[in-house]
């Protein structure tokens, strides 16, 4: 294979991000960091000199689907760019990959990609380049200062997690749980209101397990984190997400009630309404005890959206586990849920579990629970015709005119308006479907 590319220094770069939102962050970091090299992002349809994939591992058969990926990078002369694997996947094979894909120059851990520019170098010389360490605070402390920003930021304050759920790889490829200090996260989201942005998620494996000192000292959980927030000027409305039960405290469901910023929208994942299916996941909460959770942020914040995550046909789950499942989400009706068969992860203890459930029994149960979910999502979004509501803009649309932007409870409203991109707007919902809103802009707001 011609390794042509390597000759040479790339002056372009693709980053492809797969997965969760945390990677969408790491690929925007990635992506400054390869610019203060003086390199450039490659034109929408231009092939670019350097391609990173920046991989997921929570997906079935999440490392054959990056091979494919790299097969694919091949050209039609035979050339192929420079080829780092960053991300979970990357994590998890290490050294494998390289073995099992030549073409590849790079594989960079996800605590490790504030070295991408040693590791493009040393790929330059024609050397194997591999770094899958895990130095968290080093990696921020690396980092670049934010540069290009838009309306919405993604800001990791937490990585990691040490809950140990039995179908899941993410201790072993993002490390135990980390939190980054109070200024560090301070001083990004400063950045980024500096630089444009109006909206702020803040992100975690364990979002709501981030703990640090306050500038005086005293030590803050997430709650204290977004009332500091909530005083930063500029900075119109703040998010976080994943979230685990354990994790959410009494201050901040109280946080939902009382700080003006915070949007009403929550993601709780439960993943299954069955005690004995959560006891064998190592979830550490039950039904009733995450229910309660429920009850008590509704109350602080009555019209608050609930997200969540389940998982169907996990190793023994029977029918009348399954119907436990349909049982919570009825209770709990959500606004909107992600749900997913289970897939076995190499290394992790429910891979080898007994009972593994049959793909057919894994099917026809996820469809039912999807069409529950859809529906509740539905009902959710047809509530809020006739009402109005606040829409920050995101992006243009396909038709001319067109502006997309969000709810306060992260519904895709669409609209036509003169207003521009980053504006927060009033907006009048005139229809409603499963997956977005239809509007109409009302009283333009001076903010």
């Amino acid at each position: 294979m011609c390794r042509a590319m390597n000759d040479r220094d790339p002056k372009t770069f693709h980053v492809k991000s797969f997965g969760c939102q945390m990677n969408v962050y790491d690929g925007a970091r990635m992506a400054e960091l390869l610019e203060t090299e003086g390199m450039s992002a490659a034109a929408e349809g231009v092939e670019a000199d350097l391609v990173v994939l920046n991989t997921c591992h929570i997906r079935e058969k999440a490392a054959e689907k990056v091979y494919s990926d790299i097969g694919r990078l091949k050209r039609d002369d035979g050339s192929r760019p420079m080829i780092a694997v960053a991300g979970c996947v990357a994590q998890a094979e290490g050294a494998e990959i390289p073995r099992r894909a030549p073409s590849v120059d790079i594989v960079v851990g996800p605590q490790a990609y504030h070295r991408l520019p040693e590791l493009v170098a040393k790929a330059k010389a024609g050397k194997r380049a591999l770094d899958t360490d895990m130095p968290v605070e080093s990696k921020f402390g690396a980092l670049p200062a934010r540069r290009k920003q838009g309306p919405t930021a993604f800001l990791t304050v937490q990585e990691g997690c040490d809950k140990f759920c039995t179908y899941c790889v993410v201790p072993y490829t993002r490390g135990a749980e980390v939190s980054r200090s109070w200024g560090m996260i301070l001083d990004e989201a400063k950045a980024l209101v500096d630089r444009g942005a109006r909206e702020i998620t803040l992100l975690g494996q364990n979002v709501n397990a981030w703990s640090g000192g306050a500038d005086n000292g005293e030590i803050q959980g997430l709650d204290g984190l977004a009332r500091a927030l909530d005083r930063l000027p500029g900075l119109e409305r703040i998010r976080y997400t994943t979230s685990h039960p354990n994790d959410m405290t009494e201050g901040l469901i109280r946080a939902h009630g009382e700080v003006e910023k915070l949007m009403p929208f929550l993601h709780l994942p439960v993943q299954s309404g069955n005690d004995r299916v959560l006891k064998a996941m190592n979830r550490s909460h039950t039904t009733a005890s995450y229910l309660a959770i429920i009850e008590r942020v509704r109350e602080a914040r009555p019209d608050i959206a609930i997200s969540g995550d389940f998982i169907v046909g996990f190793p023994g789950e029977t029918d009348e586990e399954f119907e436990d499942t349909l049982k919570i989400v009825t209770e709990v009706n959500y606004a909107q849920a992600y749900s997913f068969k289970y897939s076995a992860r190499p290394g992790t203890p429910a891979a080898d579990m007994e009972g593994q459930v049959p793909s057919e029994v894994m099917d026809e149960r996820l469809q039912r629970l999807q069409a529950l979910l859809n529906e509740q999502q539905l009902t959710f979004n047809r509530a809020t015709v006739g009402r109005r509501t606040s829409v920050l803009l995101e992006r243009q649309g396909k038709k001319q005119g067109q502006l997309i932007g969000k709810s306060p409870w992260l519904q895709s409203v669409h609209l036509e308006s003169d207003a521009t991109i980053g504006d927060l707007i009033e907006v009048e919902i005139l229809s409603a479907g499963p997956n977005s809103l239809a509007g109409a802009q009302a009283i333009r707001n001076a903010a």
